[in-house]
């Protein structure tokens, strides 16, 4: 009974980890920028080029800063006698996607990255 209650939770925990990924190596030359509107949203940026190429670039995590109280292994009150409490912060960039688009709509190059 105590394997089967473990065994469901293990895979509720894990079941809510899954997220979406896409292949995009596989689907350069064969995606299309309207499909990318369909699955991804309007992008964040845009830009068209000169030579027909569209630029887009959508937010995938936001960036976010992390505060934590010093020592953070011990519980909220205690402190090392009289001394004062110090914060850690910690700044976890935001993460885009980059997809080029040729002047056919056809994917031509993608890029994950950070700022």
């Amino acid at each position: 009974m105590k394997r089967a209650v473990l065994t469901l939770l293990a895979t509720l925990l894990f079941a809510g980890c899954v997220t979406e990924t896409f292949d995009w190596e596989s689907r350069v030359g064969l995606y299309t920028h309207d499909q990318a509107i369909v699955d991804l949203g309007p992008p964040d940026k845009s830009a068209k080029l000169s030579d027909g190429t569209v630029v887009d670039e959508w937010l995938t995590q936001s960036s976010q800063v992390v505060v934590a109280p010093e020592p953070y292994f011990l519980p909220p009150g205690s402190y090392f006698g009289p001394a004062t409490p110090s914060y850690t912060e910690t700044y976890v960039p935001a993460y885009f996607l980059r997809l080029t688009f040729g002047p056919d709509g056809r994917l031509k190059s993608w890029k994950k990255f950070a700022k």
